[in-house]
C-alpha cells in the first residue's frame, strides 16, 4: 500500500476518535460521570484538532499521488470513501448532539447513497470514477462548515460576556455555523445534480 492510500486509511482510522470526544460514553445505561463532564468541557476542542488533521491528510493524499504518480484504483476508491466516513460520521455526532437538523443530514446522505450507486454502474463498464472537482469542492465546504460548529463552544469561551451561560445566549455564532452548513447543504446538491446529469448514460446502459 502506498503512502496516499495509507494516508486515506488513517483518516478512516481517526473517525471513532474523533466521535470519541464529541460523544459521552454510554454502555447498557452506564456513563461515567467524569468522562462526560471532560468531554462537556474540551471533548469538542480536541474532536475538532482530530477533525482538522484528517481533513489535512484529504489534501495530502492527493497531492502526493499526483505529484509522485501513485494513482490507483483503489486510492480513487480509499479516498472516496474516507472522505463520505469522516463527514457523515461527525455529521451523525452533530445531530445526536442536537446542533444540526437530520433532514439536512439526510440531504448528504441521500447524495452519497446517488454518487455511490452511479459508482457501481460504471464500476460494471470497468470505469472507477474518481472524485470530480465539484465534489472536492462539497467537501472542502462541508469540512469547514463543520469545523467552525465543532469551534462553537470554544469561539463562546473567547467571547462571551457576563451574563452568557451558553452559546444560545450570543445568537451570532451559531447563526455563522448556520449559513457555512446552509452553504456546503446547497454545494451537496448542486455536486450531486451535476453527478447525475453527468453520468446518465450510465443508467441507460444499465437497462
Amino acid at each position: 500500500m502506498n503512502l496516499p492510500n495509507k494516508l486515506s486509511m488513517l483518516r478512516i482510522i481517526l473517525i471513532p476518535v474523533t466521535m470519541f470526544f464529541m460523544l459521552p460514553v454510554s454502555l447498557f445505561g452506564w456513563e461515567p460521570s467524569g468522562w462526560t463532564e471532560f468531554i462537556a468541557r474540551n471533548g469538542m476542542l480536541i474532536a475538532a484538532i482530530v477533525f482538522i488533521i484528517a481533513s489535512i491528510t484529504d489534501f495530502l493524499d492527493g497531492q502526493i499521488a499526483r505529484r509522485y504518480n501513485m494513482i490507483t484504483n483503489l486510492g480513487k476508491f480509499l479516498d472516496s470513501l474516507a472522505d463520505k466516513m469522516l463527514v457523515i460520521a461527525v455529521l451523525i455526532a452533530l445531530v445526536a448532539i442536537g446542533r444540526i437538523s437530520p433532514w439536512l443530514l439526510a440531504i448528504i446522505v441521500l447524495r452519497e447513497f446517488m454518487v455511490t450507486g452511479i459508482r457501481l454502474l460504471a464500476s460494471k463498464e470497468g470505469v472507477v470514477m474518481a472524485a470530480q472537482m465539484i465534489g472536492k469542492i462539497k467537501t472542502v465546504t462541508q469540512m469547514i462548515a463543520i469545523i467552525y460548529i465543532m469551534f462553537e463552544p470554544t469561539i463562546f469561551k473567547l467571547v462571551k460576556t457576563p451574563g452568557a451561560a451558553s452559546v444560545h445566549d450570543i445568537p451570532w455564532i451559531m447563526t455563522v455555523g448556520d449559513i457555512l452548513f446552509g452553504i456546503c447543504v446547497i454545494m451537496t446538491i448542486i455536486s450531486g445534480i451535476d453527478y447525475l446529469t453527468h453520468n446518465l448514460k450510465y443508467f441507460k446502459e444499465s437497462d
